[in-house]
């Protein structure tokens, strides 16, 4: 059964940084695609960042230059640095994975596999 859990969620003032975490397990986080997604209220859900077993990347137009997406294989971890944060980064935030090893559509198309969310809240 595969389980994602995220923390490192919290609120932060505009400019401020934070750090998402998702652990896997079930999972193994080198094998495949996983990503971050988040949902503001009243929102659609929006891909957020990507990463691939080969560690290629992608990353909505709105976080690119501000957010980094990495994992570490060792302790099957999925990360999301968040720089430069603006209030309207808050939202909700997913750690999201895949059967596949692709992660082409993932922004798009969302993935197999879902944790229970973070929040994250940006005041101005």
């Amino acid at each position: 059964q595969v389980q994602l859990v995220e923390s490192g969620g919290g609120s932060v003032q505009s400019g401020g940084s934070l750090r998402l975490s998702c652990a896997a397990s079930g999972y193994t986080v080198s094998n495949s695609c996983m990503g971050w997604f988040r949902q503001a209220p009243g929102k659609e859900r929006e891909g957020v960042a990507g990463m691939d077993l080969n560690g290629n990347t992608i990353y909505a137009e709105s976080v690119k230059g501000r957010f980094t997406i990495s994992k570490d294989n060792a302790k099957n971890t999925l990360y999301l640095q968040m720089n430069s944060l603006k209030p309207e980064d808050t939202a909700m935030y997913y750690c999201a994975a895949r059967e596949a090893a692709s992660c082409s559509g993932l922004l798009a198309f969302g993935a197999d596999y879902w944790g229970q969310g973070t929040q994250v809240t940006v005041s101005s």
